[in-house]
């Protein structure tokens, strides 16, 4: 219905963005909210995706139309609801989801919150050989490495990241064992939550 929307980045939290577009505001869930975070106040586009089942309607938004064609051909999967879609994506490693599907390598595709051997076989039938026009190097943010060291609120970015951890569907004691490392040095929220979850799928 919405093939994307144009405005103003108004709020960023753990599990969705605010858009402002002529008077309205537009809630988009994301897969990582926070890659927008140096976007406050700027114009924008976000693709967006319009999801609507009996108890729910949502707006899911991504960077990029490649981003939101993965998003729809994993929502095609049983057994992988929109949540389930959007922490594969907010992994910023989708190349290796893509790569994993080609392989057959379900003890990778398993360590995705929601996603049991049933769900990672069920992946594989369905999606592999038909992922490659979404392959290629895009949405550079997701792929973005940069892990210098930013002076920002440090225990209030790490918290922002664990909440949004939390928003993905990752348990407490997934979060827990790894706080103490990503303690260690300062970083952005949204480069907070890029290294929890590469440590969560090693």
């Amino acid at each position: 219905m919405f093939e994307f929307i144009k405005g103003i980045i108004e709020f960023v939290g753990p599990e969705y963005i605010v858009i402002e577009n002529q008077g309205i505001g537009y809630q988009i869930a994301t897969p990582n909210p926070f890659s927008y975070s140096n976007l406050m106040g700027k114009n924008v586009t976000v693709y967006t995706y319009h999801y609507v089942r009996e108890d729910v309607i949502a707006l899911y938004g991504f960077h990029s139309r490649e981003e939101k064609s993965l998003f729809t051909k994993l929502l095609n999967v049983s057994g992988i609801g929109p949540k389930g879609a959007l922490a594969i994506l907010a992994s910023g490693v989708p190349e290796q989801v893509v790569q994993a599907i080609e392989a057959e390598d379900e003890a990778f595709l398993v360590k995705f919150p929601g996603v049991g051997k049933k769900t990672a076989r069920q992946m594989i039938l369905d999606l592999k050989g038909k992922l490659q026009n979404v392959v290629p190097d895009y949405f550079p943010s997701l792929f973005s490495s940069n892990l210098d060291e930013v002076k920002q609120l440090h225990n209030q970015e790490l918290e922002e990241a664990l909440l949004a951890l939390k928003a993905l569907g990752y348990s407490e004691k997934e979060i827990n064992k790894m706080t103490k490392d990503l303690g260690k040095e300062k970083r952005t929220t949204d480069q907070y939550l890029k290294l929890a979850l590469q440590k969560l799928l090693k």
